[in-house]
């Protein structure tokens, strides 16, 4: 009676090895459970982006203004009525005294 007792432990500790730190077992499942929970935090930034974006192609297929402001604002187009003018900010004193040292640059 004592073997299959000392046996049945035996089997119940290599079970509960198994359970707990084995392949499938509670720590796999857990780091598995974190993945997906990145994995999801993931996903829901690129849904979010991915409506933007939808918004955004929509908005430029349906308002014409949408097109001009776009193309006017990342290519820098002008109506042809319209004067362009570029403001250039005034050197700062670093570069004031570089060109009166004569570095020209």
């Amino acid at each position: 009676m004592r073997i299959v007792i000392l046996v049945l432990v035996i089997v119940f500790v290599l079970l509960q090895f198994k359970l707990w730190l084995g392949e499938g077992g509670f720590r796999d499942v857990a780091q598995l459970e974190t993945r997906v929970e990145t994995q999801q935090l993931k996903n829901d930034d690129l849904l979010q982006r991915n409506a933007e974006l939808r918004a955004e192609v929509e908005d430029l297929r349906e308002r014409l203004e949408a097109v001009e402001e776009r193309a006017r604002s990342e290519l820098g187009l002008i109506k042809p009525a319209e004067e362009f003018y570029q403001v250039v900010p005034a050197p700062s004193e670093d570069k004031k005294a570089d060109n009166k040292n004569g570095d020209g640059a």
